[in-house]
Parts: structure tokens; C-alpha cells; sequence
């Protein structure tokens, strides 16, 4: 039993190896993804385009604007009257208008200064972190002021736990090693295996003494093999680039990935075996792991924001306990009761899929 399953990885992995397309979706392109979105994407606003109108051309005045000089959160552009700021707004060569009215050093001294700022709420994201950076900027100078000018001042000093760097590429990171997972599994897997249906090969070596669950092992370990490398690429490549840390256990990292790929890995199975089709594989496969792995899993989106029945949802998703898995793992340590649970319905998961797909595969065999 033994030689005859090796034989049959063997030829497995030949098969691979003279299948381009599956080393590039295996390797190169976890590679592409984690370098795309790592340094092309963030949920960080930075260089606001802000049109800064100083009507108040006060020394005090101009003091209270110049936290908009130098720094990496705006990009002031100075005008003169709140028409012109008011068209650059219009015209989206600015996100927002700070504008400092002509009494303001007056009514500061009086305590009813006030600024208005306007914000283009087309972009949502950019629109709340000006406002959030604004107000941190002028609070800071009041306080400043007030310091200096002997008055006592109460600070707020701000922590951030799990994101020392306060950057969202570490919030990334684990969702593109569950992406190159799910895609190495279930996607890859799927639409090879959908091809060995639609070309009749897979079915001509049901006439060999090859058992079932031997058929099934040695198709999927080649698949196996190239994800982990795509994984442990990333990894690499996360540690390099962005400094990510990893506060859990490699082992429980690495362990947990094995476990999330076997769920993947068994999913495709059961595609391939509903489908028997690659046009239909690659849609169900879209559809059932790699759409939810985006928008459901809490990857691009915070789950306690979204609405009560998206959050249901989620939680019948094996990704979403992976996810939260992977950022707890990387970014905060090992914290044994949420390891235990999700841990636990993740082998829930492999042992429900991989049982679905010997049986879809034995039906075939019988019939």
C-alpha cells in the first residue's frame, strides 16, 4: 500500500511540475499579492489635499495652521477666499478646507475661537481621518498655548495594543496568507481536479487496485506542498518587508495553517466533485470560498461594524475563524482560549469536508 501511494504522489507531483499554472498560483502569485497589497494598499490616509484659507492673517492665526506644513497627514494648499477653496472642493483638487475666520485670534482671546473645516464625504474613510487628525492637531496647539502661557492643561496619552507601528499593512498581512491559502486549496485544487474529471483520467485509475482515500491523499498532497511554500514565502516575506511580528508559537502558526488547508483542500475536492467541469468549478469555487474569504471573513471589513445577519453569516465561514486565528497569532501571542475554540471548529470543518468529499468520490466508484 505503501509503494503504490507513493507511485501515485509521484506522478502527482510530475503533473504539477509540468503544469505551469499551478506553480503560479501556488508560489508566484501569493508573492504578487503580498507585495501589491502590501505596499499599494492601506486603509492609512496620508497627504490630504487640504485647502488651508487664512482670513485671519495673524501671527496666532498662522501658528494655529502650521501643523498642516511638514506633515505626512495633509498637503495644504493656501488661498485666499473661501470661494476659491470652495471650487478646488468641487473640482476634487482638495479633500478638505480648514478655514481660520477673520476674528479668530480675537475670539481666542475671549475662549469662543472656532475653526470650520469642510470635508468631501464622497470619500468616507479619508473624510473621518482629516476631521480625526484636524481636531488632534488643534487640540495639541491649544494645549501648547496653554502651557506656555502657564495655564494647566490635562493630555491624553494614546496606546495602540497589537499595531505598535499603527500601520494597516500588519492588519493585511494575515488576511494574504489566508487569501494564498484559500486560493491554493480550494481554487487551484478545484479546477485541476475538475479537469483530471472533464479529461476521464481521473476516472481510469478507478480501475486500478488504488483504493479511494489513497486516490484522494495522493491527489491532494502535491497541492499541499506548493501551498505551504506559498505560506511560509509570505511569511518570509511579511518578517522582510514589514517588520510583521510574530508573538505566537511558529509552531501553532504553521500548525494552524495545515489545519485551514486541509478544510481548503477538502472543500475543492467537493467542488470538483459537484461540478465535474472547470468552468463550473471556477465559479463555484469564486463564489463559496474566495468572495466570502474577502468580504465576509473580516479581511477588508471589521465585523462589529457590519449589520446582524453579515455577522451571522460569518460565522458559519471556516475563514473568519482562521483569520482571527492569524491575528492573534501574529500580532498579540498565544491567548490558549481563543486558540482552543476556534481550533476546535476548525477541525470540525476538515473532518465534515473531508468526509463529504470521500463520499461524493466513493458514489462515482459504485456507480
Amino acid at each position: 500500500m505503501i509503494r503504490r501511494f507513493l507511485a501515485l504522489v509521484w506522478k502527482e507531483f510530475l503533473e504539477l511540475i509540468r503544469d505551469r499554472s499551478s506553480i503560479l498560483m501556488g508560489v508566484v502569485l501569493p508573492l504578487m499579492l503580498i507585495l501589491i497589497i502590501g505596499y499599494g494598499m492601506s486603509l492609512d490616509v496620508e497627504n490630504v489635499p487640504t485647502a488651508v484659507v487664512l482670513e485671519d492673517t495673524s501671527p496666532t492665526a498662522r501658528s494655529m495652521v502650521s501643523f498642516t506644513q511638514g506633515s505626512k497627514y495633509f498637503s495644504p494648499v493656501f488661498v485666499h477666499e473661501m470661494p476659491e477653496a470652495e471650487q478646488m472642493l468641487r473640482n476634487h483638487e482638495v479633500s478638505a478646507i480648514l478655514r481660520v475666520p477673520h476674528e479668530f485670534t480675537e475670539n481666542l482671546a475671549k475662549g469662543t475661537a472656532s475653526l470650520q473645516l469642510i470635508l468631501n464625504g464622497g470619500d468616507a474613510t479619508t473624510a473621518m481621518s482629516a476631521q480625526s487628525y484636524v481636531q488632534g492637531a488643534v487640540l495639541a496647539w491649544a494645549a501648547n498655548r496653554a502651557t506656555a502661557a502657564g495655564v494647566g492643561q490635562a493630555t491624553v496619552v494614546s496606546r495602540v495594543w497589537f499595531n505598535d507601528a499603527n500601520t494597516s499593512t500588519w492588519f493585511f498581512v494575515p488576511g494574504i496568507l489566508m487569501m494564498v491559502l484559500t486560493m491554493s486549496g480550494v481554487f487551484l485544487t478545484a479546477m485541476v481536479m475538475a479537469r483530471e474529471w472533464e479529461r476521464g483520467t481521473f476516472e481510469s485509475l478507478f480501475v486500478t487496485p488504488v483504493r479511494i482515500y489513497e486516490l484522494i491523499f495522493a491527489k491532494v498532497v502535491p497541492y499541499f506542498v506548493v501551498a505551504m511554500g506559498g505560506m511560509l514565502l509570505c511569511l518570509v516575506a511579511g518578517r522582510v518587508l514589514y517588520d510583521l511580528p510574530m508573538r505566537g508559537s511558529m509552531a501553532l502558526i504553521l500548525g494552524e495553517s495545515m489545519l485551514y488547508l486541509v478544510i481548503a483542500l477538502s472543500l475543492g475536492l467537493v467542488i470538483s466533485s459537484l461540478t465535474k467541469n472547470q468552468l463550473l468549478a471556477c465559479q463555484m469555487s469564486l463564489i463559496i470560498s474566495f468572495l466570502p474569504t474577502i468580504m465576509l471573513s473580516g479581511f477588508m471589513f471589521d465585523l462589529h461594524s457590519e449589520p446582524l445577519v453579515i455577522r451571522i453569516v460569518s460565522h458559519f465561514l471556516p475563514m473568519t475563524y482562521f483569520l482571527e486565528l492569524m491575528k492573534s497569532l501574529l500580532l498579540a501571542g498565544n491567548y490558549w482560549p481563543l486558540i482552543a475554540r476556534d481550533t476546535a471548529i476548525l477541525v470540525g470543518y476538515a473532518v465534515l469536508f473531508m468526509c463529504i468529499a470521500y463520499r461524493l468520490t466513493r458514489k462515482k466508484v459504485e456507480g
